[in-house]
C-alpha cells in the first residue's frame, strides 16, 4: 500500500511540468500539460493509446524536446537553461548528466544485446557518471540480486526471458541512483505469466518510498501501489486525484468509459 499520504503532500516537489506543449509536425501530442509529483509519491498515468502518456515521460527525461512550457526535476530545468527571458537547449553532454536524475524503464527493455546483464547495469555509472568501475560492479551485483537475478550476472539478454530482461532494465535504472523512476508501459511487451514478477519488483520499490511515474494499463497495480492516478486523453491530463477515488469513482465520463474497458 502507498505510504502515508499526508506526509507526501508536505514533501518537496521532485517533478514539475508547466504548460508543456509537444507536437510532431501538425500532430499536437501534449497540449499545455501541468503536473507536480512529490518526493516518495507513486503516480500512475492511465489513458488510451495516443493520449500522450509515453511522450510526456520522454519529455521529462528529455528524450524528446518540448515546444512550449518547461519541465523541472528537483530544481533543474530539464534540457534547457534560462538566459534572460528565453530557454536555450543544453548541449547533449549536459543533457546526459541531467538524465541521471531520472531512471527510465522502457516498454521493450532497450538492453544492449552484446553486453551481459552485469555490463548493462554498470554502463551508465561508469560511462556517464565516471564512477570507479570496482565500486560500480559491486553495487550492480547487489542491484541484480535485489531484482532476483543474482545468478544471471554473466548472461546476455537473448538468454533471458522478457520478465528477466525487464528486471535487468530496472536494476540498470536504479544504478544511476535517480531521484525519480519513469516506467513506460513496463509490462505491455511481456507474456502474461511473467508480468507478476516485474510488478512485484515495482511494488517493492513503491513500498520503499521511491518516487515513481508509471505509465500503465495495470489497474490492479495502480490501485495497490499508486498514491495518485492521472488520466490522459488527447494530450491533456483530464483527471487526477487519489488512486482509489479516480479508479472507483471517476469524475470524468471519459475516465469512466476507459476504466470500464480495462477493469475485469
Amino acid at each position: 500500500m502507498p505510504s502515508d499520504r499526508a506526509s507526501k503532500e508536505e514533501s518537496r516537489t521532485v517533478v514539475e511540468c508547466h504548460s508543456v506543449v509537444k507536437s510532431f509536425g501538425s500532430v499536437h501530442v501534449l497540449r499545455s500539460v501541468d503536473l507536480e509529483v512529490r518526493e516518495s509519491e507513486v503516480l500512475c498515468i492511465l489513458g488510451p493509446s495516443g493520449a500522450g502518456k509515453s511522450t510526456l515521460l520522454r519529455c521529462i527525461n528529455h528524450l524528446e524536446g518540448i515546444d512550449g512550457g518547461w519541465i523541472k526535476v528537483t530544481d533543474q530545468i530539464i534540457g534547457y537553461e534560462l538566459r534572460g527571458n528565453k530557454l536555450h537547449e543544453l548541449s547533449e553532454r549536459a543533457v546526459r548528466r541531467q538524465r541521471g536524475l531520472c531512471g527510465m524503464v522502457f516498454q521493450h527493455f532497450n538492453l544492449f544485446p552484446h553486453f551481459t546483464a552485469l555490463q548493462n547495469v554498470m554502463l551508465g555509472p561508469v560511462e556517464i557518471l565516471k564512477q570507479p568501475r570496482g565500486e560500480v560492479e559491486a553495487r550492480s551485483r547487489l542491484l541484480l540480486d535485489r531484482v532476483g537475478l543474482a545468478s544471471k550476472v554473466s548472461v546476455y539478454p537473448s538468454q533471458l526471458s522478457g520478465g528477466q530482461q525487464q528486471r535487468v532494465a530496472i536494476a540498470r535504472a536504479l544504478a544511476m541512483n535517480p531521484r525519480v523512476l519513469l516506467f513506460d508501459e513496463p509490462t505491455s511487451a511481456l507474456d502474461p505469466e511473467v508480468v507478476g514478477e516485474v510488478l512485484r519488483v515495482m511494488l517493492e520499490l513503491a513500498e520503499e518510498g521511491r518516487t515513481m511515474i508509471v505509465v500503465t494499463h495495470e489497474v490492479g497495480f495502480a490501485r495497490e501501489a499508486a498514491d495518485r492516478v492521472a488520466f490522459m486523453f488527447d494530450g491533456r491530463i483530464t483527471e487526477i486525484g487519489p488512486a482509489r477515488a479516480v479508479l472507483e469513482k471517476p469524475s470524468e465520463a471519459r475516465t469512466a468509459e476507459f476504466l470500464s474497458h480495462v477493469l475485469v
